[in-house]
């Protein structure tokens, strides 16, 4: 059965500092905390850093959330708000899962 969600994808902003690793950015504990809370109200499915070299992540949420309500959340997370990252939400519909 395919389920639909959210993804948002987010990438590097211009406060990005190039060559500094990921849990070294300013902010970005900050990130983690503010997506922690979408976790605990079981909104988020999983999400976390992309493993190559060119920076960024995705967060996949749970499809009943308003798109309006998720974009205002994505809007106040704070390393959104200081241009360490910057994000773009898709409806996405996953139709293979184990």
């Amino acid at each position: 059965m395919s389920e639909r969600c959210w993804v948002i994808f987010h990438s590097t902003g211009p406060a990005w500092e190039p060559g500094l690793p990921l849990v070294q950015q300013v902010g970005i504990q900050g990130h983690r905390a503010h997506y922690a809370k979408l976790l605990a109200e079981g909104k988020l499915v999983m999400g976390g850093p992309f493993s190559d070299s060119a920076g960024g992540g995705m967060m996949v949420c749970k499809g009943d959330i308003d798109e309006d309500t998720l974009r205002m959340h994505a809007l106040s997370d704070p390393a959104v708000e200081a241009g360490l990252l910057q994000f773009e939400i898709r409806p996405w519909v996953a139709s293979l899962k184990a």
